[in-house]
């Protein structure tokens, strides 16, 4: 099989679907790529779940070992629902191995030490329930493609100006603040937030429809 080639795996707007291309355990690079994408969601849910750090890389270990194991029958089963549903299905069942895995005392004692006074409940219950969608992981998602796009932009951008960007369109600040803070002319900051804000569009547009 032809590997991808790296210098045109953000470029090519034809290219298939990064989900069918993870399919071949040979394409290195889309692995890389997918596996940069979706770990910190995974891991993420983990840790909330009560997990610690150790633990919640040890689940994504397994759930990608998981998906890698089954992703080429995804999309021939139409029961399956959305691939992120599916993925923080399989994020929520390792979890929950994680703790039927430990010992009964210690479990107990998790109950216990959370469960005083009432106000917590206990660690695997915080777990989301696994509705789909789910508000919070469908969140996490949006949060996480366009900090991912942003990646991408900031690799291709001139430094100074993806700096104007992150300042005034992600920090808020003014941008009189901004021109300032750089050097530059406001008019300027105004230009440059107007090209990056299209190209960040563009950017969570392409990453929604290679993610299937």
């Amino acid at each position: 099989m032809k590997h991808s080639n790296p210098a045109t795996i953000t470029s090519s707007a034809t290219r298939p679907s990064l989900l069918r291309r993870v399919r071949s355990w040979e394409d290195q690079t889309s692995w890389a790529e997918f596996y940069k994408l979706y770990w910190k969601l995974v891991y993420g849910l983990a840790r909330r779940s009560g997990l610690a750090h150790a633990d919640a890389e040890d689940v994504c270990q397994e759930v990608f070992k998981r998906v890698a194991e089954t992703i080429g029958n995804f999309e021939s089963d139409p029961n399956r629902g959305t691939f992120r549903g599916w993925l923080m299905n399989l994020t929520r069942w390792r979890i929950a191995d994680k703790y039927a895995a430990r010992p009964k005392a210690e479990r107990r004692g998790s109950r216990s030490s959370e469960g005083t006074s009432g106000s917590r409940t206990a660690t695997i219950e915080r777990v989301p329930d696994g509705s789909d969608p789910n508000a919070n992981w469908n969140q996490e998602w949006k949060l996480h493609l366009i900090e991912a796009a942003c990646e991408r932009i900031a690799k291709r951008t001139k430094e100074a100006h993806y700096r104007a960007f992150d300042l005034h369109v992600r920090n808020r600040w003014p941008v009189e603040k901004v021109a300032a803070e750089l050097g530059i002319r406001p008019g300027a900051v105004y230009l440059i937030c107007h090209r990056l804000t299209k190209q960040l569009k563009a950017e969570v547009a392409k990453l929604r429809k290679q993610l299937g």
